[in-house]
This record gives C-alpha cells, structure tokens and sequence, in this order.
C-alpha cells in the first residue's frame, strides 16, 4: 500500500532527502506543504482522510494548500533504476522516467502466448520458439477475421488483405461473365418476341381479310351453296 518507489528498485541507495515521512519510500508525485514537509502525494492524502494536521511537525494543513513539487519528481525521474525483471536475469538499468519503455521491450518481460487456448506466460525473447513448438498453435483462425484456419508455417505469410482482394476480383470477374450472358438471352428473347409479335400482325391482317371476303359475298350464292362448298369458292376467289 505504498505510495512511494520501493528502495530495492534503485540501482543505487537514493538521497534520504528524496525518501518520504510516512511510507518511507522514494517519493512518487511529490507534493509540499504550507509548513514545507514534503511526501507522496497518495501517503499525504491517506494521512490527511484520518488526521488533518503534517505528520512530522503536526501542524493544521489544509488539502487546497499542497503544492506539486514538479522540479524534485523530475530529479528523481533521472535516477537509475534496476529493470523489473532484474532477478529474472535482465541487467539494463535507465532512468526511472524510462522505466516502462525498457519495459515494453524487455526480452525478460512475461508475455502470453497468443496462441488461442494456451495459457501459458513465457519471456518475450523465447515467445517466437514457444509459438512453433505451442500445440495450440498448430490450427488457429486468422487474427484478422478473415475466417481463414492457419498453421504456424502460414502465418508468417499469411495476407488477409492482398488473399480477400484477390478472391474480390475472381468474383467480380464471374459477375461479369454471368452478366454477359444474361444479356445475350435477353437478346435472344428480345428477338424471339419481336418475331412471334410479326406474325400475330400478319396472322390478325390475314384474318380481318378473310372476314372482309366473307361479309361481302352475296346471301344468295351462300345461302345456295352446298355444304362444304361455300369454303372452296372463298378460297378459289382468294386464289
């Protein structure tokens, strides 16, 4: 529950000037009071919730009254620092403002695997062999989204983007050759109606002259004539 920098993560034992009243750690976000005793900014409001007086000289201190010490957080960023993962074998040491960028690239650095289903942590610097050799690693979907299932071996040249861009293309080239050919039976159809729409035309015309010859024959000759005869005059008369 301290609020300040454990004394084990310097590289050095730090100024005691630097060291806080009350956790009696290095100082983490030093702030000042109006009697100039100087702590954590969290030890001091954890001591201030229960008591309102300074630890040290016990005089009344008021919350609005603190002052960040920004010049003294910066000196004591520039100290040296032993790397998280120094018992894990890791000898960098860097200022303690640069401490979690060493962090974020420290091969000593626990990471998980991210092979779905294993749970296991290994350092950053052995992740790439436990990966080949991760059982569940020897199937696993695409991080991507595509879809795709996926061995070790292909991942490392696995390319969503250029593999979904080409198989785009394959459809829209199948889209075109379909569409071509619907349009060439819609042509055909086009033609086919046009050709039966030419010979309804001469059929009905053929019609209405037959009905002309009949409504103008005399109602004698066809009331007269036999049975069966009536349509071979029409007929001889159209001929």
């Amino acid at each position: 529950m301290s609020g300040g920098y454990d004394l084990n993560l310097f590289a050095s034992p730090p100024d005691l000037n630097f060291l806080c009243s009350v956790c009696h750690g290095v100082l983490k976000r030093p702030v000042r009071l109006p009697c100039s005793h100087i702590f954590c900014k969290k030890c001091i409001l954890r001591w201030l919730a229960r008591q309102k007086t300074c630890p040290c000289c016990r005089k009344e201190v008021k919350r609005k009254k603190m002052v960040h010490v920004n010049k003294l957080r910066k000196t004591i960023g520039r100290l040296e620092v032993k790397c998280k993962n120094a018992e894990a074998g890791c000898l960098v040491t860097c200022p303690l403002a640069h401490r979690k960028g060493h962090q974020d690239s420290c091969p000593f650095e626990l990471m998980a695997c991210p092979n779905e289903g294993c749970t296991a942590q290994v350092p950053r610097g052995t992740l790439g062999e436990h990966q080949q050799h991760c059982q569940q690693g020897v199937q696993q979907r695409c991080s991507l989204g595509c879809g795709a299932t996926l061995g070790p071996a292909q991942r490392a040249s696995h390319n969503c983007y250029r593999e979904l861009r080409e198989a785009w293309s394959q459809r829209q080239e199948r889209s075109r050759v379909l569409l071509l050919h619907l349009l060439q039976r819609v042509r055909r159809v086009h033609r086919a109606t046009s050709l039966v729409r030419r010979q309804l035309a001469q059929l009905s015309k053929f019609l209405e002259e037959d009905e002309a010859l009949l409504m103008g024959a005399p109602q004698e000759a066809v009331e007269g004539a036999p049975e069966g005869s009536m349509g071979a005059e029409v007929w001889g008369t159209q001929g």
